[in-house]
């Protein structure tokens, strides 16, 4: 389903490889191919460094969790303008909540009990049953200026690269579980395919989401949003729940959240009643 796929045994952050091969020109990226918007795929069996937000490490298995980047080129003016870009996280994320879905759907496989279902945990995590199961970093990489490495591709100095990193928990035991709050899907699903059957058929489903969903959002973003409202309110765990946002200079806010901003950021009302807009936090349930 990708235009390209770069795979390797091992590497230190399928983020971080698809940043160098952009920057030094040896991944290309043209903007449409006969499938519609362009989506080039780079894999690793073994990512030995992982990358969170804020910071935060990703511990992975080989064999058991998938650590794939997907690198799309976006107009400059929608992944850097503040008033709609978060939106693009929550893309991410719903295309891969589509992906897990559509793999168990099509495999025949089904979550254990009513309890057991996926859901997004803004900003970029994918929870199960209150429990981690994945996590997404997106980052906008510069492309190479025109006339460089990448000449032949036309308004290139209006686009930027944006890749996003979805590691995903598919066959992982729980003895290898990195932490009390993670999980598996394994643990949660029955009859789930061997993990590379699961891996490329997730891989294949989230290409086909990204496009579809990157090219509706680039076309319109203001008229996808709304849409996006609707998706997310069904999806968001934290909607309704008593959380802290805990923020990088070490403040705190505890709060209801009640919903997303049109920016795409959290709202969290304070017990006085406050509403209180957060843009960016780690968030935890009290």
């Amino acid at each position: 389903m990708a235009d390209r796929v770069i795979s390797v045994d091992e590497t230190d952050s399928t983020n971080a490889l698809a940043a160098s091969m952009i920057t030094d020109g040896s991944l290309t990226l043209p903007s449409h191919t006969a499938h519609g918007l362009a989506v080039v795929v780079v894999a690793a069996d073994s990512q030995v460094a992982g990358h969170g937000r804020n910071g935060h490490t990703w511990i992975s298995q080989p064999g058991s969790c998938s650590t794939i980047s997907y690198v799309v080129r976006v107009p400059r003016a929608v992944a850097l303008d503040e008033t709609i870009n978060g939106w693009l996280q929550m893309i991410a994320g719903l295309a891969t909540l589509d992906a897990l879905n559509g793999m168990i759907e099509a495999s025949g496989a089904s979550m254990i009990d009513a309890e057991h279902f996926l859901e997004l945990k803004w900003p970029n995590d994918v929870y199960c049953h209150g429990l981690k199961l994945g996590g997404l970093l997106s980052q906008v990489v510069m492309l190479p200026p025109s006339g460089s490495a990448q000449p032949d591709s036309p308004g290139r100095d209006d686009d930027v690269a944006l890749v996003i990193g979805v590691g995903l928990n598919l066959a992982l035991p729980p003895t290898l579980l990195p932490t009390s709050q993670s999980t598996s899907l394994q643990l949660h699903a029955n009859g789930l395919p061997p993990f590379t059957t699961m891996r490329d058929a997730i891989a294949a489903r989230e290409v086909t989401g990204l496009r579809e969903r990157l090219t509706a959002f680039i076309a319109d973003p203001q008229g996808a949003i709304a849409a996006l409202h609707e998706e997310m309110r069904a999806v968001c765990w934290a909607r309704g729940r008593t959380v802290e946002a805990h923020f990088t200079d070490g403040t705190a806010l505890a709060g209801t959240a009640v919903g997303l901003d049109n920016d795409a950021s959290l709202i969290l009302r304070t017990a006085d009643g406050v509403e209180h807009t957060v843009h960016t936090a780690d968030v935890g349930v009290l």
